[in-house]
């Protein structure tokens, strides 16, 4: 890789008074913040405080796009396409934009999360309506995508939005053999803070395992890191000296 790789996670995924998450622990550690923004986390409050913090770590901002539902973490399916979906990516990416705005900062990627995240990965159509989403925006924003082998229908699909797209891969998740995440209910989906260090230093040098054992091409531009996972702050920091030091 000419590149190394840089470390993405996802924060701000409180809600009024309920927290979720280190921010504060977590932002010093990585280089880009996927902020939820209202869909299954996130109020005005606590996007001006994560924002705050990425502004004082020099952190770059990403919207954490989801499906508008709270109540199921955004990782319950919902029918929403076309139109509408663009349009919901466009509100939620306006309020964080807006926030981050009036802070001296700006949103430069977008991330779908949870069920949507699965949903554009297996249906063309919500990945072209994503697609359209980020590049009709006023400024130019970048879409973080699973890097997933022979991904070349994504490829076509972002050359003709005129789209970049960022590849990523995860530290702390399983992989199935056809380089897709495991699904949180099965063994091994959720990896250690020691198994996440050296799944990144794997990662680093194409040599992705799946959880059967079987390596798997993947060339990605960042790693992605949970906030809500079990020892995050000592995973995350086992997972940065990794990577500076591979």
């Amino acid at each position: 890789m000419n590149q190394p790789l840089t470390l993405n996670c996802d924060m701000g995924e409180g809600f009024g008074p309920w927290k979720m998450g280190n921010d504060e622990g977590i932002m010093p550690l990585i280089d880009a913040a996927n902020i939820a923004c209202g869909g299954h986390a996130g109020d005005p409050s606590t996007m001006r405080q994560c924002v705050a913090l990425a502004r004082r770590h020099d952190t770059e901002i990403g919207a954490h796009v989801s499906y508008p539902d709270k109540e199921g973490f955004g990782r319950r399916a919902m029918d929403i396409r076309g139109q509408a979906l663009v349009d919901l990516i466009h509100y939620q990416v306006g309020a964080l934009d807006g926030i981050a705005r009036a802070h001296g900062r700006r949103v430069t990627y977008i991330k779908a999360h949870g069920a949507l995240y699965h949903a554009i990965l297996a249906d063309p159509s919500l990945m072209n309506d994503i697609m359209r989403a980020a590049a009709s925006w006023h400024a130019s924003l970048e879409l973080v995508v699973l890097a997933t082998p022979r991904d070349r229908k994504t490829v076509q699909l972002a050359v003709e939005h005129g789209l970049n797209l960022r590849y990523e891969a995860f530290a702390d998740r399983g992989y199935t053999t056809r380089g897709l995440l495991l699904s949180r209910d099965k063994p091994g989906a959720v990896l250690t803070p020691e198994e996440a260090a050296q799944q990144a230093i794997a990662i680093t040098h194409n040599k992705l395992k799946t959880s059967k054992g079987k390596r798997i091409p993947v060339s990605a531009d960042t790693l992605c890191v949970h906030s809500d996972s079990p020892g995050a702050v000592k995973m995350i920091r086992a997972i940065r000296q990794a990577l500076d030091h591979s």
